[in-house]
């Protein structure tokens, strides 16, 4: 590995750190963290999970992993439990059954990626050790080495803290090249687009933008940890679970905030 003009160049599989874009065919990151919203794993449900959903997910991760891309997941738990809406509950109290449903995704996904093919490890924030591994830095780096995909569960494994703040805080102690913010939308826009039809996508961003403007792409304190620790964000949509291969692999989609 060698460092020329401040990019880090990986010499072995041509893989860039947060360069510009590449041609199809070479991945553009060596290591990425995938963040998933628990919603889309219930597929046209409201809630659970849909299992076709889920494999046809992993079915992308795993095609990274075979371009020798390092992934990393965090995993909502809104399919299940959303703290924040928990009514006249204690907050922190719901925030940990939040983090409960967390890993209920993490063990569909784990399975997942082992349906297709690839090998996953689940680590969690909140030690479980009869079902899942406890989060070690170390030990989660060098999972992804091997080329094991690492679904991170129960956020940060702190109340009051979004996975979106899980994510910043995984992907920074993992040294993630960027974090792949999957969602139902194609990008960020300047109004919603559902409800707008001169809404304009951002073709990128920078976090200064998206602490002015207060635009939904993440929680100030994960915005604020990923501008701090300057860790770019691609926003893309996921109702096409191609698009994380897509996107690994430099294809021009989604919104990036950097």
């Amino acid at each position: 590995m060698v460092e020329f003009a401040g990019e880090l160049l990986y010499n072995k599989n041509k893989l860039s750190k947060g360069g510009a874009r590449t041609k199809m065919g070479t991945p553009k990151y060596k290591r990425i963290l995938l963040k998933i919203s628990g919603e889309v794993l219930a597929g046209g449900q409201k809630s659970g999970l849909d299992f076709a959903t889920v494999l046809k997910i992993c079915k992308s991760v795993k095609k990274c992993t075979d371009e020798g891309i390092e992934v990393a997941i965090v995993v909502g738990g809104g399919n299940f439990w959303r703290g924040r809406s928990s009514g006249e509950m204690d907050r922190t109290r719901a925030d940990h059954m939040g983090m409960l449903a967390t890993v209920i995704n993490c063990l569909a996904l784990a399975d997942g990626i082992e349906q297709a093919g690839g090998q996953a490890r689940v680590q969690t924030a909140i030690p479980m050790q009869q079902i899942a591994e406890p989060y070690i830095r170390g030990k989660a780096i060098r999972h992804l080495e091997k080329g094991r995909v690492v679904i991170f569960g129960c956020g940060t494994g702190s109340p009051f803290f979004s996975t979106d703040t899980g994510a910043s805080l995984r992907a920074a102690e993992i040294n993630a090249d960027i974090i792949f913010k999957a969602t139902n939308v194609d990008g960020v826009y300047d109004k919603d687009p559902n409800k707008f039809d001169d809404a304009k996508m951002y073709e990128s961003l920078s976090y200064l933008d998206i602490l002015e403007k207060n635009l939904n792409v993440m929680d100030m304190t994960a915005a604020a940890m990923c501008r701090d620790n300057k860790t770019p964000v691609l926003v893309f949509n996921l109702s096409d679970p191609e698009n994380i291969y897509r996107a690994a692999m430099g294809e021009n989609i989604g919104t990036v905030v950097h």
